[in-house]
C-alpha cells in the first residue's frame, strides 16, 4: 500500500487531497496545527475510505516540532511515496513601505521555511528507498509579481526556484518533483490573508468563478498517476476568468457562478 504525506491537510487544497488520495487507497499521513480539526479529519477519512491515517501536530515554521513528529513515525510509516507540501499562506496585501515584519516571517517562515523542514526529512526517506514525487504547491504569484503582493510573491518565486533545485538534487535518486501552480482558489486563503475579514475576501471572488481545492486535488492526482517514465515539471492552473495574476472577467453575464463542492 502507497503512504502520502500531507502539509496543511486540514482545510482548502490539502483536505482535497486527502480526499483524493483516500479514495485511491493510499495511508495518509496528515500534518495541520488544529488538533481537534486533524483528529475529525482523520475519522471522517478512515471511516469513509476505509484507510490508515496518521495524524502529526505540528506547525510547518517550527523546525523542532516538525523534525520530533516525522522521526516520531513508526519505520514502516517512514516509506512516504508521496509528499505534498501545501501548507502557504499569504498575510497582509501593502505596498513594501507600509508592510508588516510580523506580516513578512509569518510567510516566509511557511512558505519557504516549512516547506524546506519538512522536504528534508522526507526527501532522505526516498533518496534512501530509491523513489518517491514530491508535489510543491506554488502559485501564480510565483511566476509574476503583482501590486503590493511583494512578499508574498518572493516566496513563491522561491519555491519554484526550489522547484527546480530539487529536480536537479533528486535526479540520480528517481524522485520525481512537480510544481503546481494555481492562480485563484476559493478556499481560506483570502481570509486568512485579510486576517478575518470575511467580506473582504469575499470580494475576491466577486462575478466571477474561481477554481476550488477539488480542481487542484485532481490536477495533483493527475501528476501523481503518471507513469514512473513521466514527470509533469510544472502545471500553471488558472480559472478560465482569469488571465494574470490581476486580471480578471468579473462579467457575471459571462460565467456561471455556479459553486460546487466534492463529498469531503
Amino acid at each position: 500500500m502507497k503512504t502520502v504525506l500531507i502539509t496543511g491537510a486540514t482545510s482548502g487544497i490539502g483536505a482535497a487531497c486527502a480526499h483524493q488520495f483516500a479514495k485511491e487507497g493510499y495511508r495518509l499521513i496528515l500534518i495541520a496545527r488544529r488538533a481537534q480539526k486533524l483528529a475529525d479529519a482523520a475519522h471522517h477519512l478512515s471511516d469513509k475510505y476505509a484507510v490508515e491515517v496518521k495524524t502529526l501536530v505540528a506547525d510547518v515554521r517550527d523546525q523542532n516540532a516538525v523534525t520530533d513528529v516525522l522521526n516520531s513515525l513508526p519505520q514502516e510509516w517512514k516509506k512516504v511515496d508521496v509528499l505534498v507540501n501545501n501548507a502557504g499562506l499569504s498575510q497582509g496585501l501593502d505596498p513594501i513601505n507600509e508592510g508588516s515584519f510580523s506580516d513578512w516571517d509569518a510567510m516566509i517562515d511557511t512558505n519557504i521555511k516549512g516547506l524546506l523542514y519538512v522536504t528534508k526529512i522526507v526527501s532522505g526517506w526516498m533518496v534512501s528507498a530509491g523513489e518517491g514525487h514530491i508535489i510543491n504547491i506554488g502559485s501564480i504569484a510565483g511566476k509574476e509579481v503583482y501590486p503590493n503582493g511583494n512578499v508574498y510573491c518572493a516566496t513563491k518565486h522561491a519555491v519554484d526556484a526550489l522547484n527546480k533545485g530539487m529536480r536537479m538534487d533528486l535526479l540520480p535518486h528517481g524522485i520525481k518533483v512537480t510544481a503546481i501552480n494555481p492562480g485563484m482558489v476559493e478556499t481560506e486563503f483570502s481570509l486568512v490573508r485579510f486576517k478575518g475579514d470575511a467580506s473582504r475576501a469575499e470580494q475576491v471572488y466577486e462575478g466571477m468563478t474561481p477554481l476550488f481545492a477539488d480542481d487542484i486535488a485532481d490536477a495533483i492526482w493527475y501528476a501523481v498517476s503518471r507513469p514512473k517514465h513521466v514527470n509533469i515539471n510544472d502545471m500553471l492552473i488558472m480559472p478560465t476568468a482569469q488571465a494574470s495574476g490581476t486580471l480578471v472577467n468579473r462579467n457575471k453575464k459571462n460565467y456561471d457562478i455556479k459553486y460546487y463542492r466534492s463529498g469531503n
